[in-house]
């Protein structure tokens, strides 16, 4: 179905010079705040100030949502391997299924790609709900970890990111990264899943392999960003965005 309000998405750099300013910076921790209890303004900006860039989400001049990244290299089996890593991603509950965000946000990935062709990409993520959980699955025809698929060789890259990254709060045996400290948790009439999604598969896993997602549990996510594990209309943005030439 086409979008019937005037949505547009936008990549802004983060800790470029003249990257957020102030006043936008403050909308996205209020948006975020909406959203999440066990956190603060303070919290979201240390977090957001790790990450390199954000796709911002507009409808006509409201922010709407948005979803932040940081792009690094890591070595794996002795070769190099380029990571996005995802932060927080959120979307205001009024504008629920619009798709100007995931457009632009795989559009940049495919622009990244591009920078190095030859070298693998792997999207990282942590997950604390269910929603977040399923763009897996609109954008991955195979990821880690999967309800039907075995992905051993994403397993174990996984486990070295998460490792790598995040230390004595990862647990490899669970897949799940617990912070002492609170660091957020979706808001309990936001986490819930309703009856039709809880008919989903994707949706009985996570609460499966994340029961803690309540509390503010991360479960640990990896998906190769290849136009080849790519579902046709990702793999469409994708694939344009890296014959484009800027």
């Amino acid at each position: 179905m086409p979008e019937t309000k005037p949505y547009r998405a936008s990549v802004q750099r983060i800790r470029a010079e003249g990257g957020l300013d102030a006043a936008l910076l403050e909308r996205m921790a209020a948006l975020y705040l909406a959203h999440y209890d066990g956190s603060s303004e303070a919290l979201f900006c240390r977090d957001l100030r790790e990450k390199d860039e954000v796709v911002l989400l507009y409808c006509a001049e409201e922010l709407a949502g948005f979803s932040a990244f940081k792009c690094y290299t890591a070595s794996w089996r002795g070769q190099p391997v380029r990571v996005v890593y995802s932060g927080d991603t959120v979307v205001a509950r009024q504008h629920w299924g619009q798709q100007a965000l995931a457009f632009a946000w795989i559009t940049r990935m495919g622009e990244i790609r591009r920078q190095a062709p030859e070298t693998p990409l792997y999207w990282f993520l942590l997950v604390k709900g269910h929603r977040t959980f399923k763009y897996l699955s609109v954008f991955g025809k195979s990821f880690f970890p999967h309800w039907q698929l075995q992905r051993p060789d994403l397993r174990a890259l996984a486990e070295e990111l998460a490792s790598a990254r995040f230390g004595k709060d990862y647990d490899p045996a669970s897949g799940i990264v617990r912070f002492p400290d609170s660091r957020g948790r979706l808001r309990a009439d936001i986490a819930a899943p309703r009856a039709e999604e809880l008919a989903k598969p994707g949706t009985r896993f996570f609460l499966r392999k994340n029961p803690g997602y309540a509390q503010g549990d991360e479960l640990v996510c990896l998906c190769e960003l290849v136009s080849a594990n790519m579902k046709p209309l990702a793999a469409r943005l994708f694939e344009h965005a890296g014959s484009v030439r800027p």
